[in-house]
């Protein structure tokens, strides 16, 4: 049997989103265009633009690396900002949300949340020293035709003048 990819948006699914998508702006009458109607590039179908928004953000990739098949990285990326300005992503989340306390039901009196933030003791060890500390500029060695890099002042407290 095929594993679905975790990006792959179903039959089922499109039909619960579809309905809330967002309505697609037509020409305003009465004003003045420069392209005739119908001119330039089609859109991209809607599914297509959602699949490639599922894609992105489930495997975390940058848009200008979304594959082809996808359509442009830049229509697709513009269509994300355009649906989230107009709410469609919290309808999403919101129509889950009621669909979830349908088939589960939420506790929606008591709500709790948790959290643990902590250095990992064995870290250091594990990936070895910071690779942005590449050393200080007075351990450098002294580059040809150069005078050497000497601090004007040994130590100086923040609190002293300079």
């Amino acid at each position: 049997m095929a594993q679905i990819k975790s990006w792959t948006v179903s039959k089922e699914l499109w039909e619960k989103i579809e309905p809330l998508l967002p309505v697609r702006n037509t020409r305003a009458s009465g004003r003045a265009y420069q392209r005739k109607p119908g001119g330039g590039r089609k859109p991209l179908p809607a599914r297509q633009v959602f699949a490639a928004i599922v894609f992105v953000l489930r495997t975390g990739i940058q848009w200008k690396a979304l594959p082809r098949e996808y359509g442009s990285s830049s229509a697709v990326h513009l269509r994300f900002q355009q649906w989230e300005r107009d709410g469609f992503f919290l309808r999403i989340w919101q129509s889950g949300l009621a669909e979830y306390d349908d088939m589960h039901g939420i506790a929606w009196e008591w709500q709790s949340i948790d959290g643990a933030l902590g250095k990992a003791p064995l870290a250091k060890e594990c990936v070895g020293p910071n690779p942005t500390d590449r050393g200080k500029k007075w351990t450098q060695t002294q580059r040809a035709n150069r005078r050497a890099w000497r601090p004007a002042v040994n130590r100086r407290r923040r609190s002293q003048p300079a």
